[in-house]
């Protein structure tokens, strides 16, 4: 049950114990300590006495959708894009609540108007490249990561992402370069370690694969999928065939090659 606000100057509304004249500041605060369902709950008491205030129901939609009420989520963006259609990042999060929803192609035409709002945006070129891998349009997903690094090369999230969709389409050694380089800039995130040691395991690199598997489990012990992966792994010989590789190496040259593409604005 939401939790009552302490300053009450115009009553208060008895379903909920919210003051009706809850203010945009408080509600905001609430959200900030991650009190997802309290936050939705105030800011939807706030939007019935301000129902003309974008950004209000922009923070509703938010607070939904963190607190996992897509449908309230998708209502309240929906009702914000009514008021300032030209709003980007309600776009794009209207479009990863429709993603969730299973509703990629109804994204698509959100996060193609955000392209055409915003399109030196990497975040926006992003959120391009996850609704064409739902789509399962895996070409046009990877041309969409490497325009939002091109824009923003440390883009760690983009690199990931991009390198599961070459995973997806057995692009092994493709995979390589961007893992290694989000793994250089933020070692702190287990997935990343762990889609490492998936690309190096597929391209026979056992022994580095499951020294990734390692570093995915020293962040996140709990992270199955990473141990089992390791014991599959930690007793395989690497083929002698197989050529070694520098993971420093292949990271620093995925860095040269991205900041070197010429932006293209996508439509």
């Amino acid at each position: 049950m939401p939790t009552s606000v302490s300053t009450v100057d115009s009553g208060i509304v008895a379903s909920t114990g919210i003051p009706a004249n809850v203010s945009f500041a408080q509600a905001e605060s609430v959200y900030k300590e991650r009190r997802y369902g309290d936050a939705a709950a105030m800011f939807e008491t706030y939007v019935q006495r301000k129902p003309d205030n974008a950004y209000g129901h922009y923070m509703l939609g938010l607070s939904a959708w963190k607190a996992g009420e897509l449908d309230r989520a998708r209502s309240a963006f929906e009702r914000s894009l009514e008021i300032d259609p030209k709003h980007v990042k309600t776009l794009l999060n209207l479009s990863r609540v429709l993603i969730e929803q299973g509703k990629p192609r109804d994204a698509l035409t959100h996060v193609t108007t955000a392209v055409q709002l915003d399109s030196m945006s990497g975040d926006v070129h992003r959120m391009m490249g996850r609704v064409r891998t739902e789509l399962r349009q895996p070409n046009e997903a990877v041309e969409s990561y490497r325009v939002a690094l091109s824009l923003e090369p440390t883009d760690v999230w983009s690199m990931n992402n991009m390198a599961l969709v070459l995973i997806q389409q057995g692009r092994f050694d493709e995979a390589l370069p961007p893992l290694a380089r989000a793994v250089q800039l933020d070692s702190s995130v287990a997935v990343f370690h762990n889609n490492l040691g998936i690309a190096l395991e597929r391209t026979g690199h056992y022994t580095m694969a499951a020294q990734s598997y390692r570093a995915a489990l020293s962040v996140d012990s709990t992270y199955t999928k990473a141990s089992s992966s390791l014991t599959r792994v930690d007793q395989r010989v690497d083929d002698p065939s197989v050529s070694p590789i520098n993971l420093a190496e292949l990271a620093e040259t995925f860095d040269r090659e991205i900041r070197s593409t010429v932006v293209v604005r996508q439509p």
